[in-house]
């Protein structure tokens, strides 16, 4: 704002009080009293103008340029001066987390400091440098540690590269370590399944009703005349039949050659 009204060459009325009137006025007198009404009106309208409507309500009322703007001063400068001690508040409670991405978390400390240099508070820069290294999170215990070791002078620039490579090779260990798996962990997974399977296998045959028969692993015995199972040798009714006949023709001869031979003795 104060830009602008520098710009616009009415800013002197912010410092520079209203012309007096003598009672032998001149032109002159007239004429820069009627200038510096005219600027003074211009700036105090910027200034409103510039302001929310809630501000605008309290603030239209005020006659000059030069009274608006000591209030506001007075009223936001006692402010700022409190606002600056909430960010060094927040800048020495800060602490890194684990669970959060390291750069992001660096990126709002250097946005901390940088809204120190915008209310004019001078840091050095090797304190807040070592201030943001003891604020990195546990598990970066070691590279604190190699840090606050390190004898070489940085910057926060160099410290900002150098957390970020070391976040980048962590990032790429910790994709290493997921694709290893244990396996032991795979022999359990495979069981696993294999049960599964079994357990599904048996309840379709369960299901369907067609439990298996046990089978008689012993060979079947059979008759040896006709080749037929489930019976033996003397139930064969072939082998009955071949014992008859065999028996009627060897009864037959028998006495065929008794007589013959009874012939031949007489």
């Amino acid at each position: 704002m104060h830009f602008l009204l520098t710009t616009l060459k009415v800013v002197y009325v912010l410092s520079t009080p209203m012309p007096e009137i003598m009672d032998d006025k001149t032109l002159e007198q007239t004429r820069k009293r009627c200038k510096w009404e005219n600027d003074d009106y211009i700036c105090r309208g910027h200034i409103l103008n510039g302001m929310s409507d809630s501000l605008f309500d309290v603030y239209q009322n005020v006659e000059s340029a030069k009274l608006l703007w000591d209030g506001l001063e007075e009223t936001y400068m006692a402010e700022d001066a409190l606002s600056k001690k909430f960010l060094v508040s927040n800048f020495n409670n800060y602490k890194m987390i684990n669970s959060r991405r390291v750069m992001e978390q660096y990126n709002e400390l250097l946005r901390i400091l940088g809204l120190f240099a915008h209310h004019n508070m001078a840091m050095d820069e090797s304190i807040s440098m070592s201030s943001i290294i003891d604020k990195l999170p546990p598990s970066w215990k070691e590279c604190k540690r190699e840090l606050k070791h390190n004898k070489e002078e940085m910057d926060l620039v160099q410290l900002g590269t150098h957390l970020r490579i070391e976040e980048s090779i962590r990032d790429q260990e910790g994709k290493k370590v997921k694709d290893i798996v244990d396996p032991s962990s795979i022999n359990i997974v495979e069981n696993e399944d294999f049960t599964k399977v079994q357990n599904k296998s048996k309840g379709k045959k369960r299901k369907s009703g067609n439990t298996p028969k046990p089978v008689n692993k012993k060979a079947k015995m059979g008759c040896w005349k006709c080749g037929k199972p489930d019976y033996f040798k003397q139930d064969c009714q072939i082998g009955k039949r071949d014992k008859q006949d065999t028996s009627k023709n060897g009864s037959g001869q028998g006495t065929k050659d008794q007589n013959k031979s009874e012939g031949q003795i007489c």
